[in-house]
């Protein structure tokens, strides 16, 4: 059985390193469905042992989730427990897939058929700044610079900050709830209400799961038959701009992305250069 505090020095660790909650919740839990799957101690674990457990995640989930799985589980046993089995464990091969991109009038229409402001507020913004749903959820009043329409994102992924731009559109309702809430208060809560109401100044953020239904609902009522996500908005923000002709490394800053090489896999998606070659069946 595993030990409740086997993983501790794990956890202090990725602290140190100032790992997100979400990240070491995460790490914290791969390893202990791995030592529960092997049924030993860290201290005995070798290359096998690592080996036919990624075998199995590999069996019942995406590769994307086993390469999680590996970093987490490489990280315990190379940082912590400092050892070297893991030079000879090659990490699996994720599959390519392109992202699901919106054209402008999926979300145009994703927009206009919401009608709730809060909800209609945290679709635009997504849209509008191609910022992350973790992000979007710790936006702060402060972080807001209406006279020059940017945002600062503070501390996204990867502990870096950056700035993005703020739609125009947007203006007249962040200068409502600018003079509703106080400085420190999150721009979206989890209060009853529109995003107007003043009820919601100083409430808890709200929930990237919250936020995640907002979108399909509104994905749902806008006829939508694509599986859309904060995330797909995020994407459509990116290939939008591509096919608007923006600079891919100023899309890339936007983003966020540390490698530009992250960034390039919109321009598979951007219908810039496509829409000037004809189909054989048009000919």
């Amino acid at each position: 059985m595993v030990k409740d505090n086997t993983l501790d020095n794990l956890q202090q660790e990725l602290r140190i390193r100032n790992y997100s909650p979400k990240t070491i919740k995460s790490y914290v839990r791969i390893n202990g469905d791995f030592l529960r799957f092997c049924q030993k101690d860290p201290r005995e674990v070798n290359t096998s042992d690592i080996k036919n457990y990624l075998d199995y995640l590999l069996q019942n989930q995406s590769a994307s989730s086993v390469a999680v799985a590996y970093n987490a589980l490489q990280f315990y046993y190379k940082e912590v427990w400092k050892r070297s089995f893991f030079l000879n464990i090659k990490q699996p091969k994720r599959g390519k897939y392109l992202p699901v991109v919106l054209s402008k009038e999926e979300v145009n229409k994703m927009i206009e058929m919401t009608a709730n402001p809060k909800h209609n507020c945290v679709i635009s913004l997504l849209y509008g700044t191609g910022v992350r749903v973790s992000e979007l959820t710790h936006i702060r009043m402060k972080d807001i610079d209406l006279d020059r329409m940017l945002l600062h994102v503070f501390q996204g992924k990867g502990g870096k900050d950056r700035m993005v731009i703020l739609p125009i559109k947007l203006k007249s309702i962040l200068q409502i709830q600018a003079k509703l809430k106080k400085s420190n208060d999150y721009l979206f809560t989890n209060g009853r209400g529109g995003l107007a109401s003043p009820k919601l100044g100083g409430g808890g953020r709200l929930t990237e799961e919250t936020i995640q239904k907002i979108v399909a609902q509104s994905a749902l009522r806008a006829g939508i038959k694509k599986n859309v996500s904060p995330h797909t908005l995020r994407h459509s923000f990116a290939t939008h701009l591509l096919e608007n002709g923006t600079d891919i490394r100023y899309i890339q800053e936007l983003l966020g992305h540390a490698k530009l090489q992250t960034t390039q896999i919109y321009t598979h998606v951007a219908n810039k250069n496509l829409h000037e070659i004809t189909s054989p069946l048009d000919i």
